[in-house]
């Protein structure tokens, strides 16, 4: 599970759920400051967001992707045309040059949150 227990006031956590409620390998969209996030708990319970446009597509479904991995790095895969995407960088692994953004992501008080704006692609 992803754990932050930094305290910083510039950034407004934003509740998508109790961890409980979010099942393992699937997704949930939640709108996050005016932006639609697509959120993931992996089998290990880790957590994970990025945007929830599919870049290809164009379509808003990201959340109901197929979560997997691929080698070390968790994965999903988009419900349209299947490509699939690192879940910590949000990079395309079957496109180069093609991501999604990811968000910060954590579990606070049994809370899973997510910050608004989105970091640059491959930032930890």
């Amino acid at each position: 599970m992803t754990l932050d227990t930094t305290i910083n006031d510039d950034v407004r956590w934003t509740t998508v759920c109790a961890y409980p409620r979010l099942e393992p390998e699937r997704g949930v969209a939640a709108l996050v400051d005016g932006e639609q996030v697509a959120v993931f708990r992996t089998h290990d319970g880790q957590l994970f967001a990025i945007g929830q446009r599919d870049p290809i597509a164009g379509a808003y479904v990201m959340a109901r992707g197929i979560v997997g991995s691929r080698g070390e790095a968790p994965t999903v895969a988009s419900p349209l045309h299947k490509q699939v995407y690192d879940l910590r960088t949000g990079h395309c692994l079957d496109v180069p040059g093609v991501a999604v953004p990811v968000y910060r992501v954590r579990c606070r008080d049994g809370l899973v949150e997510v910050a608004p704006g989105h970091r640059p692609t491959g930032e930890s």
